[in-house]
């Protein structure tokens, strides 16, 4: 097994484990910060460890390699197969002076972003996962992003990859990509994502040079 088969509990074990909570075979993110959780096995014990970390309807978003048999003190909400890609090669990238980095400041704009386009979840603190990159359009307002999420020991994943439906058409999801992934690439980690098996923007990433890796489980699971 490598890391990329369990990407979340590997990332709060790893590079993000000073922002975990972990309790025996489960770990989280802040609530403040992602949804996202991990378990070292998906077995009824580590779920037991992680509804001791969940507040009552409690949201937490967790990726396995097939469906979780939930017990006592869980909901499903919703759950599905995604893609899981990873960078081939490094792509060179010129500098460009659109593109910004966005900072605490920029949250609230990022959060309506995120809000309209649906990409993921955006929280208060979600910004602390990593570096995030935004491109402005000429009235001032954010008109794309995207951003650093869970952080592993070789590699990193690119997320929040969103535009403005009135900037869709003028390549800004590319640079941006572009920038973060050569920012990765020198960290010395490789770039990966998930992705919806039939979104569109596969074809987008893979121009980019992402393969699909494997299919992975996604599911959304409430404490009760």
């Amino acid at each position: 097994m490598t890391e990329l088969d369990n990407p979340i509990w590997s990332a709060l074990t790893s590079a993000h484990s000073g922002m975990a909570r972990l309790n025996g075979l489960a770990a989280r993110y802040p609530r403040e910060v992602s949804p996202l959780a991990g378990l070292r096995e998906p077995t009824a014990r580590a779920l037991a460890d992680l509804r001791a970390m969940a507040e009552p309807n409690e949201e937490l978003w967790l990726l396995s390699d097939g469906p979780l048999d939930l017990p006592a003190g869980w909901k499903p909400l919703r759950a599905r197969h995604i893609d899981q890609m990873v960078s081939t090669e490094p792509r060179p990238v010129a500098p460009d002076a659109q593109l910004l980095v966005l900072g605490p400041v920029d949250v609230p704009e990022m959060a309506a972003l995120v809000e309209l386009t649906k990409p993921g979840p955006f929280q208060p603190r979600t910004i602390e996962m990593g570096r995030y990159l935004g491109v402005r359009g000429a009235d001032g307002g954010l008109a794309a992003m995207c951003g650093q999420r869970m952080n592993l020991e070789r590699h990193r994943e690119i997320s929040a990859v969103c535009t403005h439906p009135d900037a869709r058409g003028a390549g800004h999801s590319r640079k941006l990509m572009l920038a973060l992934m050569a920012r990765i690439r020198a960290e010395g980690k490789t770039p990966f994502l998930h992705v919806k098996t039939e979104n569109g923007a596969k074809i987008v990433y893979e121009k980019l040079g992402f393969q699909v890796r494997r299919e992975i489980y996604f599911s959304v699971i409430a404490a009760v």
